[in-house]
């Protein structure tokens, strides 16, 4: 059963924030990556450490989504931030974020 993916009002206005081409990038990646298996580590896509945002993340080029994954009521997948890498850090919104 495919999961449902779902955008928290945050990971909206990130997802605006972005160019169209990298808007059209990420959004394509979740669609070919998270509709199926979510929680599967692949080579794009992790669980990370205990952190305040999300639980797993998915790289896009130097872009990061990061995702928690449901099970109940239904499969779904929420998408809780979106950001972009540069160097060693995340920016989202244009602050750094602690992972």
């Amino acid at each position: 059963m495919p999961y449902l993916i779902e955008y928290c009002e945050e990971a909206r206005r990130h997802l605006r924030g972005l160019t169209a081409a990298q808007r059209s990038l990420v959004v394509q990646s979740i669609d070919e990556q998270l509709v199926h298996q979510p929680a599967v580590p692949a080579r794009n896509r992790k669980e990370m450490l205990a952190n305040c945002l999300a639980r797993w993340e998915l790289r896009v080029r130097n872009l990061r989504v990061f995702y928690n994954v449901f099970e109940e009521p239904e499969p779904a997948v929420a998408i809780r931030a979106i950001g972009i890498k540069v160097g060693n850090k995340v920016l989202i919104e244009g602050e750094e974020v602690e992972l």
